[in-house]
């Protein structure tokens, strides 16, 4: 990653302030365009802080401070020792991502306290104001009296000024897959929906008046605030406990097996606290703040990371038409005690090739294989340390073949390692699992974490865990090897510091239709709003079979149409996109594949065109070094005009739009599969309509044209 310093001002302006009786009389304003931050103590000599928004208040006046194993009391009686200031206006290159160059311009505001009382212990309170939203963290410095402590509460409020309408996923420590709810914050209360939801493998929400972060929230003035964390490390998950009488959230942090929340040795930091604001829904999908708050990598070598389209055998498995698994076990062994095959296991060798195959036909990057290696029969619900080998194929599955015939064939193979949960098993074997890769020419993994954490007692979202994703990507990133994460907490932007984590689930994804009753079409356009704001998802879309695809389910059916499928690559972002069909679906609908071929996977430029949570999303998208353009737009169950206007596109040049829309009759429900191909010729002056039916889409490559396509196409219109 190149960081180009255009302009820092880094000279810190450091005021004293006189010890007054625990308060500071006069809060410590910071503005940045629209954002105002200011802080305070009150009588209590208690910090506080409050945010506004061109002139409105977005946080009132809400608590700082913590509650520590040693002193519950650590959020009163301080004193200001001195604030700092300094102001930034820097751009830096992400290795990849959604634009080629990020700007990153803010005020930071130190304030330094001490407690009053004996021992006296100093918290440093860091706020950056940016043009979008404000990010706080807390800081331990190095001293005397604080050395290693426990964090048993983080007592962070955000007190907002109203009822607003909120889209909400119960405060889980465990998964962050639920189905999201719309209602007031006075309605929320997770009970519900984490007794009903069975099809989520391990649920732990004994809050029902917790939510997960990113939380998104629209006030009756039309504000829209988003909250969440940012460079979350060495620290739990912060979720949000909900007053709903006093519209007031305090920072919830994930337990471990004791109760505490964080063991900490000055000196420390916690992540960043984030607000975003604005009163365009698009605006907040074009932030980069959260990234922003994140360290620069200190990888000196990227050129290994590469984004990348992939397939796969993983949609077998989730639709019935074969199993992870090689053999029935316990079931089925001889009297030797070797597996007996069952018949039914997709990672054979003479498959994966035939996925090899149709990768190459169709210039399709990689190949991801799942159930490859020996412990399948016997992983899941048994809370069992050693389960998997990651070293250890099936007798069916012939690695140096596999290796030798890809590689012949220009393709790359995608690992899969499934931990079960049993991550203490998975980090002994770290260092012979990615040797094993090195050997192999596989130089990325997919990693999951189905089921519950061991060490048990510990959670998905807690510090231990937090930590060992890192130390993943560290070990990963030591053997050039790149990594996609399932059930993991949700990101929070730390793929500019580790390039080599290009995605996560951490979320209710695609395969949701398949084992599951689904997500209702308005699923994918909350998303972006939520959680998306942190990171890239690998979401796996691209599913051609509308209806009748699950063998052990024939009445189940994608919540989307075939168009929205489509659109899903350009509006739900991963540097990593899996085709996610059979081939034989896609082989039945080769005009509609190509979009999928065409489309890009890394971006000099993004656009947030229109926005609304809950409704419609449009996003038009740049490819990496070339001029072609990429729109996605998606609606929820209602059908609507999506209007893109293509003034991004360069003056004077003509170019050539294909439309992937949905066709006549178009429908979700009743016929999802519905689509129409059109070509015209466009330019900047254009405004193209794009009809979208009820949870459909529209996507569109667009393409500098050639010139005998300047005798041959129609000029786009909107008659």
């Amino acid at each position: 990653m190149k960081f180009l310093k255009t302009i820092l001002c880094g000279l810190f302006v450091a005021a004293l302030v006189p010890r007054v009786n625990a308060q500071s009389a006069n809060p410590v304003e910071v503005t940045m365009n629209k954002v105002k931050l200011s802080f305070t103590l009150d009588a209590a000599g208690t910090p506080q802080y409050n945010v506004q928004y061109d002139q409105r208040t977005v946080v009132a006046p809400s608590r700082l401070g913590f509650a520590l194993a040693d002193d519950s009391t650590f959020y009163k009686d301080f004193e200001v020792l001195k604030t700092s200031s300094r102001s930034v206006n820097d751009s830096w290159q992400p290795v990849w991502g959604e634009v080629k160059s990020i700007r990153d311009q803010f005020e930071e505001l130190t304030v330094s306290l001490r407690q009053r009382k004996a021992p006296g212990r100093l918290l440093n309170i860091v706020f950056r104001v940016f043009e979008e939203g404000v990010g706080f963290r807390y800081e331990f410095p190095l001293q005397p009296n604080l050395k290693y402590f426990v964090v048993t509460d983080e007592l962070t409020q955000f007190r907002l000024t109203g009822d607003h309408k909120t889209f909400w996923i119960p405060g889980d420590y465990d998964t962050n897959e639920y189905l999201y709810t719309t209602s007031k914050l006075s309605e929320i209360d997770n009970t519900d929906m984490v007794k009903t939801s069975t099809d989520i493998a391990v649920r732990t929400a004994p809050d029902p008046y917790a939510v997960q972060t990113p939380l998104m929230m629209k006030s009756t003035e039309g504000l829209y605030i988003n909250i969440h964390e940012a460079a979350l490390s060495n620290y739990p998950a912060m979720q949000l406990h909900v007053d709903r009488a006093g519209y007031t959230l305090t920072s919830s942090l994930v337990p471990d097996a004791f109760g505490n929340k964080a063991y900490l040795h000055a000196p420390a930091q916690t992540p960043w606290r984030t607000v975003i604001v604005s009163n365009k829904a698009a605006d907040l999908l074009a932030s980069k703040m959260i990234l922003n708050l994140n360290e620069p990598t200190s990888l000196t070598n990227t050129s290994w990371i590469k984004p990348m389209k992939f397939v796969g055998v993983w949609w077998e498995m989730q639709t019935g038409k074969a199993t992870w698994n090689y053999s029935n076990f316990p079931d089925s062994m001889d009297a030797r005690g070797n597996l007996i095959p069952n018949g039914t296991h997709g990672a054979n060798t003479a498959n994966v090739k035939r996925y090899i195959d149709f990768a190459a036909q169709h210039g399709i990057g990689g190949v991801l294989v799942e159930g490859w290696n020996k412990g399948w029969e016997d992983w899941f619900g048994n809370w069992k340390e050693n389960v998997f080998s990651f070293t250890t194929p099936y007798p069916d599955f012939d690695v140096r073949e596999i290796t030798r015939y890809a590689a012949s064939k220009g393709v790359t193979m995608i690992m899969h390692n499934e931990t079960s949960g049993s991550a203490t098993d998975y980090e002994r074997q770290l260092d012979t699992a990615y040797r094993f890769m090195n050997q192999f020419g596989y130089p990325s993994v997919k990693t999951g974490y189905v089921g519950k954490i061991i060490p048990r007692g510990e959670h998905h979202d807690g510090q231990w865990m937090v930590n060992h994703y890192e130390r993943v990507a560290r070990k990963a990133a030591g053997h050039q090897v790149t990594i996609d994460v399932h059930e993991p907490m949700r990101p929070t932007g730390q793929h500019r510091t580790w390039p080599n984590w290009m995605a996560s689930e951490a979320g209710r994804g695609n395969e949701y239709n398949a084992f599951s009753v689904g997500s209702p079409p308005e699923h994918e356009t909350i998303l972006p709003f939520t959680r998306l704001m942190g990171g890239p998802m690998d979401y796996t879309p691209g599913i051609f079979k509308m209806k009748g695809y699950a063998s052990y389910a024939p009445d189940r059916q994608m919540h989307t149409t075939l168009a929205k499928q489509l659109a899903l690559y350009v509006t739900i972002y991963s540097p990593l996109q899996m085709a996610a069909d059979l081939p034989e679906n896609y082989s039945a609908k080769p005009d509609a594949f190509q979009f999928i071929k065409d489309v890009a996977v890394d971006w000099d430029d993004t656009r947030i065109i229109e926005a609304e949570p809950g409704d419609y999303v449009t996003i038009a998208r740049k490819e990496k070094g070339k001029a072609n353009w990429f729109i996605g737009a998606i609606t929820d169950e209602n059908s609507r005009t999506a209007t893109v206007p293509l003034s991004f596109l360069e003056k004077g040049q003509v170019y050539v739009a294909v439309i992937y829309g949905d066709g006549p009759g178009a429908d979700w429900k009743t016929n999802p599969e519905s689509y129409k191909i059109e070509t015209f010729l466009v330019d900047g002056n254009s405004n193209l309509k794009l009809k979208l039916a009820p949870g459909g889409g529209a996507a569109v490559h667009v393409r500098p044209a050639a010139a005998q396509e300047l005798k041959q196409l129609k000029k786009y219109n909107l008659k």
